[in-house]
């Protein structure tokens, strides 16, 4: 924990001017840098002893000679740091600084696991079985023990529990992370947890190590008289301790945790600066005022590379950006030929090269590359304006029809470019007829407050993804989380107040041949059975198109030379691991 900090001490030491001074003198600590895993794309039923990636967790971290200031700008300001009531990537980097999973990721893999607050861990039939790390503390000063995973995962799925945090306020993730899986928790035991599946379900270590299953504290939950409180507060188990959130200038100020049982942290203090504009967010980092940087688009990634105080660096990434069409919405995008239409009119190969510039490579189904199902045998659509009007005549659409875009403003890896990637679109669909008004939004929690509820024709979105597993795509985003019979005869939609229905699918697509497969492949413990019917679920969703498949990006980082080369791992699956950070 930072020693003397108070809010004026925060606010001068996060502006510009005193902050490139506090990095001037900036010395890094001792502790070691992540090391290079393996790739992920298990089965989801393994058990840990140990790391894998060849660190001594057991011997305790916190023992870094921790000073200096670490100052991440990031695009967005959030104001609720609950990991259970978001799906923003923008709050998991802060996060997961603060919390502990019980399983974790290693730092730069394609997601191999490792240990976390669980020492061991494995998965057989319908039970989970982990064993607790020991020692452990809240930053709050209580002792970690299995009753915190109980009340965690209470606290997120089950409304008998007192401190349930609701279905209004709890996020997306609740479902699929634990409550449409979890019967039982039994944690009799202090350092043992047993957890009893509805049914098996391959994903669900990996869902363990996801930033929404982070482990909070009992005594917390249960001290509040709103759970909406724990967002402003956050007392985790993490390397860094959560210590002022400044929402008037759009900081967040954290503490190095002495006592953190892992590795580091180095640095005293972390800062999350917002700086909107992607060129200024990284001319701030090649001036020394920042330290790292993400989302970067093409232009403020070529100012990188040619900087000379600074680094570009980059990772094949793990993630889709694309545009849904909200079949709830709006009767024209029921029409298959119609949302085929779309798809081949809108020019993502234009997207790609002149907009992203190569930092990404065109998309032709939901699971990109290097995952677990990713059916190579698929192209993305060609751009062919004559073949799209024939189908929207064929469909009825001939005289075109008018519809609404929705887009964030601020940048996003998957979208670097959201407002000129929505004029694109806008001008590629005025070619065969469709007339589009693009509604922009300056902050992304509002956006996402806005498809949530469904209010938008059409939408930009992505997912990075949270466990490197082929369901946190495909059952994630396009599986409405419904029962089958929900889903009326002859209709591949739903609308979003059906019971049960998740607004991570944002198209409102129900088709239940794909709902099968996604389903079946999730309750398979084998490997080729279950790549197989990822592989027919997504030839399914490119011949359906409840999306214009637009990218898969690259993960790209700006890195001040100030960052110790070797203590900083660009990660496309968990992190950002800042707790190995060190400084020059």
């Amino acid at each position: 924990m930072p020693r003397n900090v108070d809010r004026r001490t925060f606010l001068k030491t996060a502006g510009s001017a005193g902050l490139a001074a506090t990095l001037a003198g900036c010395s890094g600590g001792d502790g070691s840098g992540p090391t290079e895993g393996g790739s992920g794309g298990g089965d989801g039923t393994s058990t840990s002893g140990g790391t894998g990636d060849g660190e001594d967790t057991e011997s305790g971290g916190g023992g870094g000679d921790m000073s200096g200031t670490l100052v991440y700008a990031r695009g967005d300001h959030p104001t609720n740091y609950d990991p259970q009531q978001t799906t923003s990537g923008e709050v998991a980097k802060v996060t997961n600084q603060v919390f502990d999973q019980l399983v974790g990721f290693t730092p730069g893999s394609g997601g191999q696991l490792r240990e976390g607050l669980a020492t061991e861990y494995s998965l057989e039939g319908t039970t989970a079985t982990l064993t607790l790390r020991e020692g452990v503390t809240f930053h709050n000063g209580a002792e970690f023990t299995a009753e915190d995973v109980r009340a965690t995962i209470r606290r997120f799925t089950d409304s008998d529990y007192e401190y349930y945090l609701g279905d209004s306020n709890r996020s997306g993730y609740g479902p699929f992370t634990f409550g449409n899986w979890v019967d039982s928790v039994d944690a009799s035991s202090d350092y043992e947890v047993t957890i009893e599946l509805t049914q098996q379900y391959a994903p669900f270590l990996r869902n363990l190590a996801m930033f929404a299953a982070a482990i909070l504290s009992k005594q917390q939950i249960e001290s509040l008289d709103d759970q909406v409180a724990l967002g402003t507060n956050p007392q985790g188990t993490g390397a860094f301790t959560f210590e002022q959130l400044d929402n008037g200038n759009q900081r967040v100020l954290l503490g190095g945790n002495g006592d953190y049982w892992g590795d580091g942290p180095n640095v005293e203090q972390v800062v999350f600066k917002t700086i909107g504009q992607n060129s200024t967010r990284v001319q701030d980092v090649i001036n020394g005022n920042s330290h790292i940087t993400d989302n970067l688009d093409s232009q403020s990634s070529q100012q990188l590379e040619s900087a000379g105080s600074a680094r570009l660096a980059s990772k094949n990434g793990i993630n889709v950006g694309y545009m849904a069409m909200n079949m709830a919405r709006r009767e024209e995008f029921r029409n298959r030929q119609v949302r085929r239409a779309v798809s081949l009119a809108v020019n993502t190969q234009a997207i790609v090269d002149s907009i992203y510039q190569g930092f990404a490579s065109v998309a032709d189904q939901p699971l990109p590359p290097d995952v677990l199902g990713h059916n190579e045998d698929l192209e993305p659509y060609p751009t062919d304006k004559e073949q799209a009007q024939s189908l929207l005549e064929e469909a009825g659409y001939g005289d075109g029809f008018e519809f609404e875009l929705a887009t964030f403003s601020n940048p996003r890896g998957y979208n670097p470019s959201p407002v000129e990637t929505a004029n694109q679109v806008k001008s590629d669909l005025e070619e065969i007829g469709l007339s589009v008004s693009i509604n922009q939004f300056s902050t992304f929690s509002s956006y996402l407050d806005y498809t949530d509820q469904g209010k938008h024709d059409a939408c930009f979105l992505g997912w990075y993804t949270d466990n490197a597993d082929p369901d946190n795509f495909l059952y994630v985003l396009l599986d409405p989380k419904v029962s089958m019979d929900a889903v009326p005869e002859e209709q591949d939609w739903v609308s979003f107040d059906t019971e049960g229905y998740s607004p991570l699918n944002v198209a409102a697509w129900a088709n239940t041949e794909f709902m099968s497969k996604v389903r079946e492949a999730q309750q398979s413990y084998d490997e080729a059975t279950r790549e197989q019917l990822y592989k027919e679920a997504n030839q399914i969703a490119h011949d359906e198109a409840p999306w214009v498949f637009l990218d898969y990006a690259q993960t790209l980082r700006g890195v001040n030379q100030a960052v110790v080369e070797d203590s900083y791992t660009v990660s496309s699956v968990g992190g950002p691991f800042l707790n190995t950070v060190q400084l020059q």
